[in-house]
């Protein structure tokens, strides 16, 4: 679910866990993307909590990696939160899980 979010949108990881069947399951969704090898190559920072947060503490390289990922592809960060009205990936229920 990860690999699908597109460049310049979001998801939470609540919603990833429900994509993938896993409803209410946010954290184990957290889990699997810190967990998952590199060599995957996800865009792990297209993942916020349900506030459109960066999780990773604040004041972290990973956390201002992430800033910066998301800037980068035209995301904005308005004290330190995403818009998710504007920014959330809704996937087309009709679309494909895998390809």
């Amino acid at each position: 679910m990860v690999a699908r979010i597109p460049h310049g949108r979001v998801a939470t990881y609540g919603q990833i866990a429900a994509e993938a069947g896993l409803l209410r399951r946010a954290r184990l969704a957290g889990y699997a993307l810190r967990h998952a090898p590199e060599a995957l190559a996800l865009p792990w920072h297209r993942v916020l909590n349900a506030q459109g947060r960066i999780s990773l503490p604040a004041g972290s390289t990973a956390a201002a990696r992430q800033r910066e990922r998301l800037q980068a592809e035209g995301v904005e960060l308005v004290n330190g939160r995403v818009d998710l009205k504007r920014y959330r990936w809704q996937p087309r229920s009709d679309a494909p899980l895998l390809d």
